[in-house]
């Protein structure tokens, strides 16, 4: 799904009113040039955990000596990870795979038609107020993803939080970044664990012995 693949991809202001969703882009805060590809993805989240390419490398199952080469030729997009090592990158990572897996925008344009993907399967529109670009995904439209809505309506509630104090910043990004394990909001957060499964069944038992 495009959305949950761009959940983590950009640094934006997120605002919730009743059955609107609004992302807010501020204009004078410059895009650049920036590269998404999986490579670079590899690179932040590396960095974010504080490794080095020969100790990402040999965690992933690379021989010590040339670990830190093919780490890099990753990161560079000299070579491209097949879905074993993306996994286990992830895994090493203690992320998603699809954080890693975001569409490979290369340049502004590239992010421009990722944009207009989104205007036309999830029914977002581009907007104009007070010096700021607002884009808005609207419940009431008839193109607009219910499915889709929800989850930005589950991001807006963290990021809410984050910008209020409740959560930190940490908190903040392995919510973004193990979407959607942590998101209590969506069917997929409400089965319940083996542990609690089995406390269930054995009270249940207990309740029928009691019959």
């Amino acid at each position: 799904m495009v959305f949950e693949k761009i959940l983590n991809l950009f640094d934006l202001v997120i605002l919730t009113h009743t059955k609107r969703i609004c992302i807010i882009y501020i204009i004078n805060r410059p895009l650049g040039g920036s590269t998404m590809a999986i490579g670079e993805r590899i690179r932040f989240f590396r960095n974010l955990r504080g490794m080095t390419q020969k100790y990402l490398g040999i965690q992933v199952g690379f021989p010590e000596k040339t670990a830190d080469i093919r780490m890099a030729q990753y990161e560079s997009g000299s070579r491209t990870p097949k879905a074993d090592l993306t996994n286990n990158l992830a895994e090493v990572f203690g992320i998603s795979s699809q954080a890693l897996t975001v569409p490979d925008i290369d340049s502004d344009l590239g992010l421009m038609h990722t944009l207009f993907t989104l205007e036309d399967l999830y029914g977002m529109r581009v907007e104009n107020a007070n010096g700021e670009v607002h884009l808005r995904f609207d419940e009431s439209k008839p193109t607009a993803n219910k499915s889709v809505f929800q989850m930005l309506a589950a991001w807006a509630e963290q990021a809410e939080k984050y910008r209020n104090g409740e959560i930190t910043k940490e908190q903040y990004d392995e919510w973004r970044y193990t979407y959607p394990k942590l998101d209590t909001t969506q069917t997929w957060a409400k089965v319940p664990s083996q542990e609690l499964s089995d406390a269930m069944v054995e009270a249940f038992k207990d309740k029928l012995k009691n019959m």
